[in-house]
């Protein structure tokens, strides 16, 4: 086999064991969330085993990168980011923005027009959200408040809240989405640093 793939295949276990703890993650947690079991990741990361295919899609997928980036393939020099829409079968898309694990992760939504009469499905998860509207008007329903936002206005609230989102019948909306764990917020700066201006 080729040195350099030698080499490759190597370094996968320690930035698997890495991405890993990052993440803040048991291998008990990693092998519920891939359906490997909690001895091959252990011997994955210890370099005792080679990864396959198999293997790496649903640990990539589990980190939230790339297989690029999980087995350090070396950049092409090319600058574009590479972004991989998600469409959802309601005709809305979401483009993730963040491709690191853990810490904020950011995403473009876009909804096609909704329905003024639609029913919301309030849906809940463990998280703090915010978000801000860059196209069209965004219906967000939370908890009691059904709220309409025109571009440049934003929202913040704890996902715990029952919410959903939808475009109305004006047309459809794009919306950026900040989402955190539970506690986190993003930080808005109200005053500029002392010496700037």
């Amino acid at each position: 086999m080729d040195e350099n793939l030698n080499r490759t295949l190597d370094a996968v276990g320690p930035r698997l064991k890495q991405l890993r703890l990052r993440r803040n993650l048991t291998l008990t947690d990693l092998a519920e969330e891939t359906g490997i079991s909690v001895s091959t990741l252990s011997r994955l990361e210890a370099g005792l085993r080679r990864p396959t295919l198999e293997q790496l899609l649903p640990l990539a997928r589990a980190h939230n990168v790339t297989i690029d980036e999980l087995v350090d393939a070396p950049l092409t020099g090319d600058p574009r980011i590479n972004l991989r829409p998600i469409a959802a079968g309601d005709g809305s898309t979401i483009l993730p923005l963040t491709r690191r694990p853990g810490g904020i992760q950011a995403y473009k939504f876009v909804l096609p027009a909704g329905d003024d009469n639609r029913v919301p499905d309030l849906r809940t998860h463990e998280g703090y959200d915010w978000v801000y509207v860059l196209n069209g008007t965004l219906r967000l329903v939370l908890g009691d408040e059904d709220l309409t936002l025109q571009p440049g206005e934003a929202a913040e609230f704890d996902t715990r809240t029952p919410h959903w989102f939808g475009a109305t019948n004006s047309g459809p909306v794009e919306f950026l989405s900040l989402v955190g764990r539970q506690g986190e917020r993003a930080h808005v700066r109200a005053t500029p640093r002392p010496g700037t201006s």
